[in-house]
């Protein structure tokens, strides 16, 4: 009788077991998959993916024409030396126009010269590279592979999210269809039908092959960049 009773208890301890397990294999792919959605990479591709809705809804395509992802090396010295990746480029008659996307939510303080910005959630605040800074190094190289004038490139940062601008910010770093506006405040003419065509050609030429080693090498690079930045103390 005794026997019997342990086995019983045996069968409905294994029994509940199975039924914990099975429903972890449920609850597995909703913790990764709340994982995924909280990660930077995911907010980054978010943010993109936003942006690319705001420019086709809202520039024509027959005169703002858009190229994105664009992966190009860069060269120090005349020797290729990592790369830099453009979230957006847009050629247009108006000109070229460099877009980084910034997807982020709080308050967020900074100004032109700043070297970092401050997002600020609540009571946490958290240091940023200026975009207007990370978006310089994207138009130095784009311009050295177009043998383009400055007065030809424009930088544009467009901020996605639930943000709020609490500090003046320059005139071309807006929130999201700011962005699209500041874009279409470039009226003048610089650029005739063939040489928006031979722009378009020759980023096509010199960008990178978008492949998941091309993305690899570059996270690489900038990895490489930051720890050279933190390794380096100032002179005494």
């Amino acid at each position: 009788m005794l026997v019997a009773k342990r086995k019983k208890k045996q069968m409905d301890l294994s029994i509940y077991l199975n039924m914990i397990f099975s429903a972890a294999w449920y609850l597995i792919p909703i913790f990764i998959f709340a994982f995924i959605i909280k990660s930077a990479w995911f907010k980054g591709i978010l943010g993109e993916w936003q942006v690319n809705l705001l420019i086709k809804f809202f520039l024509d395509k027959d005169n703002y024409h858009l190229i994105k992802n664009v992966t190009l090396p860069t060269f120090v010295d005349d020797k290729e030396h990592g790369t830099t990746q453009i979230d957006h480029i847009i050629v247009s008659k108006y000109g070229i126009f460099v877009v980084e996307t910034k997807n982020m939510k709080g308050w967020i303080f900074g100004s032109e010269n700043q070297k970092q910005w401050t997002q600020q959630i609540y009571k946490h605040k958290s240091k940023f590279q200026n975009p207007l800074h990370q978006n310089y190094r994207n138009i130095k190289t784009l311009k050295a592979c177009l043998n383009a004038k400055n007065e030809s490139i424009f930088s544009v940062i467009i901020f996605i999210g639930d943000s709020t601008f609490k500090t003046e910010m320059p005139e071309n770093v807006r929130f999201a269809r700011g962005g699209i506006k500041y874009i279409k405040s470039k009226t003048d003419i610089i650029f005739n039908e063939q040489e928006i065509a031979n722009v378009i050609a020759q980023i096509a030429s010199g960008r990178l092959t978008r492949s998941f080693k091309t993305n690899r090498q570059h996270v690489k690079h900038v990895k490489e960049i930051v720890k050279e930045k933190s390794d380096t103390k100032p002179c005494s």
